[in-house]
Parts: C-alpha cells; sequence; structure tokens
C-alpha cells in the first residue's frame, strides 16, 4: 500500500467508529445536551459548505446566514402554508430547492469579484434578505418569525408528541443519516477532480484559466454546492430549535459561521465539524454565565487567532507531525 492508502484507511476506521459512538448517544446524554449535539450537527452540514468555498475555493463569505435561514424558513413556510405536504421527505427536497435558487442567484452576483469585495457582497446581499425577512410581516412573521412544528416523517405522525421525545428518537437517527451521507459527499467531492480545479483557481487563478478551467463559473458551482450544504443546515436545524427569526439572515450570525470554522481549522477537512459542535457548546454556556458572553465569544477569537492560528484540529495535526519527525529523528 502507498502512503496514501495508508492515511485512508486510519481516517475511515476513525469515521466508522465515531459514527457507531453517536449511533449510542441518546442513551448515553440527557436530552437536552442531546439537544445541543444535534443543534452541532446541523451547524456541522452547514461548516462542511461553508469551508468548500473558503478553504478549497479561497473565497470568504460574510452573507452565510441569510442560505441558512433560507433553509429554515422554507421548513417554516411548508408548515405555515402548506400544512397537507409538511412530511419530511417533501419539506427537505423543497428546501434544499429553496436553496439552489438562492445560492444561484447570490453566486452569480458575487463570484464576479474576489476577496474583500466577494464578502462585502455577500454580506450585502444577506441583509437585503433580512430586511425582506423583517418587513414581509404578513409572509413571514416579521420579527417573530415563525413556529416549526413537529412534520410527518416517512408515513408516521408526532402530532402530540413533546420535541425532545421527537429530538431524540426518530429524528436523531435521520439527522445522524443524514449527516453521515453530507460528510462523505463533501470527501468525495473535494477529492475529484472538480476540487483540485478549484484549489487550482485558489492557489492561482491566472494559471488555472491557461489550462483550461472556466474560473468564474466554477466559483459558481462551488457557491451553489456551499449554499445547498447550508440550506440543509438550516432547515435540519429548524427542527431542533422549533422556531426560526430574521436574526439567522443577519450579518452577526453569518460572523458566527465564520467563528466556528476558524475554531474547529478550516485547513483540515474534519474541522469546520469539530468547530460547530464545539461552539454551540461555547456559547451556551457562555450565555448562561454572563450578560457579556459576546465579550468571552471575542476573547477566544483573539486567543485562538495569536495561538492557534490553524484551529484546534490544525494544531493538533501540527503537534502530531512535530511528534512523528521526533520519533523519525530519534530512530535515526
Amino acid at each position: 500500500m502507498g502512503l496514501k492508502d495508508t492515511f485512508l484507511i486510519p481516517r475511515f476506521l476513525i469515521y466508522v467508529g465515531i459514527f457507531i459512538f453517536l449511533l449510542f448517544m441518546p442513551k448515553l446524554l440527557p436530552t437536552y445536551q442531546l439537544m445541543l449535539m444535534e443543534s452541532g450537527i446541523t451547524f456541522a452540514i452547514m461548516g462542511l459548505g461553508f469551508n468548500l468555498l473558503l478553504r478549497y475555493t479561497g473565497l470568504l463569505s460574510f452573507g452565510h446566514g441569510a442560505l441558512f435561514a433560507t433553509g429554515a424558513y422554507a421548513v417554516g413556510m411548508m408548515g405555515e402554508y402548506f400544512p397537507d405536504l409538511y412530511r419530511i421527505e417533501i419539506v427537505i427536497p423543497i428546501s434544499l430547492a429553496a436553496s439552489l435558487i438562492v445560492s444561484a442567484i447570490f453566486g452569480f452576483i458575487c463570484v464576479r469579484h474576489t476577496r474583500i469585495f466577494f464578502s462585502i457582497l455577500a454580506l450585502a446581499l444577506s441583509m437585503v434578505l433580512f430586511a425582506l425577512l423583517v418587513k414581509l410581516y404578513n409572509i413571514t412573521g416579521g420579527s417573530d418569525g415563525i413556529h416549526i412544528d413537529l412534520p410527518m416523517m416517512f408515513g408516521k405522525s408526532f402530532e402530540g408528541m413533546k420535541r425532545f421525545e421527537f429530538l431524540s428518537g426518530a429524528y436523531y437517527y435521520f439527522l445522524i443519516g443524514i449527516f453521515a451521507a453530507c460528510t462523505i459527499i463533501m470527501l468525495v467531492i473535494v477529492s475529484s477532480p472538480f476540487g483540485k480545479a478549484l484549489q487550482s483557481i485558489r492557489d492561482n487563478e491566472e494559471r488555472a484559466e491557461m489550462i483550461g478551467i472556466r474560473v468564474r463559473r466554477y466559483r459558481w458551482y462551488a457557491f451553489v454546492l456551499s449554499g445547498l450544504y447550508t440550506g440543509l443546515g438550516g432547515a435540519l436545524w429548524s427542527f431542533v430549535n422549533g422556531h426560526v427569526s430574521p436574526e439567522i439572515a443577519e450579518w452577526v450570525f453569518s460572523g458566527e459561521i465564520v467563528y466556528m470554522t476558524l475554531l474547529g481549522g478550516f485547513m483540515v477537512f474534519e474541522g469546520p465539524i469539530i468547530g460547530a459542535i464545539l461552539f454551540t457548546y461555547l456559547k451556551l454556556y457562555a450565555v448562561s454565565i454572563t450578560q457579556y458572553w459576546m465579550f468571552i465569544i471575542g476573547a477566544t477569537l483573539i486567543v485562538l487567532v495569536l495561538l492557534l492560528p490553524e484551529g484546534i484540529t490544525g494544531g493538533f495535526v501540527k503537534l502530531f507531525a512535530k511528534l512523528k519527525r521526533g520519533e523519525a529523528t530519534g530512530a535515526v
């Protein structure tokens, strides 16, 4: 076996081990902690999509909250206006379709520019959607938002069931299955010729164009794929949260998405997953400790940038590489 194979086998085994562990999570965690974990997993799906742009395409978006809100509001509006179709096997594809449309429009506008211009355009478009969600009160519920009812799932009704019972039962295993599929699909995408093309665009746009890569089109494809993941995360999160409001489309939440990715480490594929779950718990406990919880979040970001610029997973990878070099030196 080559070096690549010896690297992939441990990663595969780790994935299988984590998946088996997640299957037993409802029996190991209290209900509230399990709900937090589910929220973190939905953010992790979003983080995978966000990092397709940040790491693999070299584009930093400050507007992904709008794409997250698109998926979440699609669920809410389906329950509000089309209760007969409010089944999870119908709602999720419709949320993906809504995310596809919005991300295709946003991406078509944004990918014409790079660097700070791309980031500001994404931010501006997200604030347009935020304003629409607030102002269109008769449709979106305005600043009050929309309550998310429990959906039917593959013919089974959960009417009258408490949300925590729903979340610790069938929905949890549905969410874990979606998360596993999303992780594998994204790993395939970034390892495919398409993913390599995105990385070549990130590294040197001019050279990528010279070898025949249509740079703007590939960036648009990456934006749309990123939007689909983010919208899916929003749709799945809405069932966990039980309510959607315009704040998730605001620039503050978009900044939190960036923070999650930096916390976990955007240079490692699994980094955004770790960062999303850790951020969920960090924010909760910061809010419970003090009303100045944003100070704690900001302070941790400063420490992170100064001491662990590669994020938590990047720091572990760096440490492991040093230990390996030390062992090799000792062996010699």
